[in-house]
């Protein structure tokens, strides 16, 4: 195929304007952002057909343009809340955005990748909109930030096509940045036709590489933004693409994904080189605010999981079996979603055992039966909690004060829903939701495990959830919202102990946000009084008390006078949860 360089002009065809330096401001960049959604959306199909490498599992277009799709909501969030007049807020403050809504909600290697090519646009535009320098810095940053990302970096990929990009701008003659984003995609699109004849896998299947296609989409875009024209690209069609040689079975059999929060810099190397021993695909990428987005392949998911555990906090933890399936134009790929082989092994046979079975069906409650492509099983303690969950649509499993691995996984498996969504809501540890939603995919369902870690974390993702979005983008929207709400609870100590505040005495009031104890006082009401001054001190607009079958007559009424009393403006909604343990439950959002 060959690669036409002529250009359709869109529009008047009048370059963007931008900053007062002449350069794109964040309103441009926020234009470009949704440009690359669009386009990663016509363009979907085309890339996952060309993905065959690393693993040729179809998904590179869709995880790119959900990577995209969480930039850009990140973005616009801060450009509402910029410093500035609202309808133009700083380019760094955007690009920053882009970058972090990216690295926060990659999916798949691609998107990890091109959360880095995002980055380096931020650090080049921290003090500048993007400027003919600017966009040259950008490039050789975002190029340096990718290799230094990876374990293993392979050339024939993205890493080179933004390689060639960066040189291209580096060496452009013509001046202005309308001249130097021209040169960088036109190279781009160069190096991508190269890349056939780069790597081994791509020319078996005579395709070019899927992520490279995606990175061409996003410097296509800027074009288009700069200059108001819309470069003319060859198009990949299924038809063109080669039935490659059959290739070993891979042994690593799960592609796990998680980010850390506020993880030490100097800790990324040896967990990257730690992941790298079990499995490929490794890529440990930072969002420049202390955060980093994980990815492996790998044959055992748990010791994944247990590297990040050494060296932070993994959150929002996605595991897929990665098992070899016909795909498009003959291709064998890989089924993210799918499972084909044991997993787990000690679950999955607990699960597999009638007393797991029957104890799943006798807590199970909510429309079981309703035929839907996707379920909602949520976790739940206390009759009015269950109540809760039930009328916003999903299936209930009451846990009462503790539950087993084999209990959850036998229950998701009594769905009969094709993609199910668990809101584990606290009832169980990291390590064992990661053996759970790696042993319930199977051949005909997949299923995502949310961020859940308190029941009023779960009402708030429930509250969001829409079965007409893709099961992808129905699982982000949710986890966001779970994230995006504090909570905390109001206990009794049940024996002395000793807490990162103090030593407790038995029938004390505990003030916890999230697992930590913040306020110890003889009186629950004090205390709880306490806990929300220092919750809501944070800010908040909606606060929901969810009360425990233990809690004193009276006190949620009194926590939520303290509430209009202390932060006015702030709506109180009160439900009776009847959950053990809990005197209350706080979420605030």
């Amino acid at each position: 195929m060959t690669v036409p360089e002529t250009r359709q002009v869109r529009g008047d065809g009048s370059p963007a304007t931008g900053s007062a330096d002449g350069g794109l401001g964040g309103a441009e960049l926020l234009a470009w952002g949704r440009l690359c959604v669009a386009a990663l959306e016509q363009r979907r199909a085309e890339i996952d057909a060309l993905n065959v490498f690393p693993v040729p599992d179809s998904d590179t277009g869709t995880n790119l343009l959900a990577t995209m799709r969480a930039a850009v909501a990140e973005a616009q969030r801060s450009a509402s809340g910029a410093d500035g007049e609202p309808d133009r807020p700083p380019a760094g403050v955007v690009a920053a955005a882009l970058a972090r809504g990216a690295t926060a909600g990659a999916r798949g290697n691609s998107g990890i990748i091109v959360s880095q090519v995002l980055r380096g646009f931020a650090d080049a535009t921290v003090d500048a909109g993007l400027t003919e320098p600017t966009y040259r810095t950008a490039l050789a940053r975002a190029a340096a930030l990718v290799r230094g990302s990876l374990s293993d970096p392979v050339e024939g990929t993205i890493l080179t096509v933004l390689d060639r990009a960066g040189a291209a701008a580096q060496h452009c003659a013509e001046p202005g940045l309308a001249a130097v984003v021209r040169a960088g995609a036109d190279a781009a699109a160069r190096a991508l036709e190269d890349t056939r004849d780069q790597l081994a896998v791509l020319r078996d299947a005579g395709v070019v590489d899927a992520g490279a296609r995606g990175l061409l989409v996003l410097l296509d875009g800027l074009v288009t933004v700069v200059t108001g024209e819309t470069p003319a690209r060859a198009e990949y069609r299924p038809a063109d693409i080669r039935t490659p040689p059959a290739r070993p079975e891979s042994a690593q059999r799960y592609e796990v994904m998680y980010r850390i929060d506020g993880g030490r810099a100097d800790l990324a190397g040896a967990l990257r080189s730690r992941l790298a021993a079990l499995g490929d695909s490794v890529v440990v990428a930072a969002d420049g605010t202390g955060g980093w987005s994980v990815h492996v392949h790998c044959a055992d998911a748990g010791a994944a999981v247990e590297a990040g555990l050494a060296v932070g906090r993994p959150v929002a933890i996605r595991i897929e079996h990665l098992t070899e399936i016909p795909a498009r134009g003959g291709i064998t790929g890989h089924s993210g979603p799918h499972s084909g082989g044991a997993v787990v092994t000690g679950v999955r046979a607990a699960a597999d055992s009638r007393q797991a079975h029957d104890r799943a069906a006798r807590q199970i409650s909510g429309r079981i039966g309703e035929p839907a492509d996707r379920g909602v099983l949520a976790v739940a303690s206390g009759a009015g909690a269950a109540a809760l969950f039930e009328a916003g649509g999903a299936v209930v499993l009451n846990a009462g004060q503790t539950l087993d691995s084999a209990v959850l996984l036998a229950a998701v498996r009594q769905l009969p829903h094709r993609e199910v969504l668990v809101l584990p809501n606290g009832a169980l540890p990291a390590h064992g939701l990661v053996a759970v939603g790696a042993a319930a995919r199977d051949a005909r369902r997949d299923v995502l495990l949310l961020p859940s870690a308190s029941m009023v974390q779960g009402l708030a993702a429930l509250a969001v959830h829409d079965r007409a979005r893709i099961a992808v983008d129905d699982a982000f929207t949710m986890s966001e919202a779970a994230a995006s709400t504090r909570w905390g609870a109001l206990r009794r100590a049940a024996g002395r102990a000793l807490t990162m505040v103090g030593t407790c005495a038995p029938g004390d009031g505990l003030g916890l946000v999230g697992h930590d104890v913040v306020v110890i006082d003889r009186d629950p009401r004090a205390a709880g009084q306490t806990l929300l001054d220092r919750m809501l001190g944070l800010g908040g607009e909606l606060v929901t008390l969810l009360v425990g079958a233990a809690a004193p007559d009276g006190l949620a009424d009194d926590l939520a006078r303290h509430i209009g009393d202390e932060f006015p403006g702030v709506e109180v909604t009160v439900y009776a949860g009847g959950q053990q343990g809990d005197l209350i439950q706080i979420g605030v959002e």
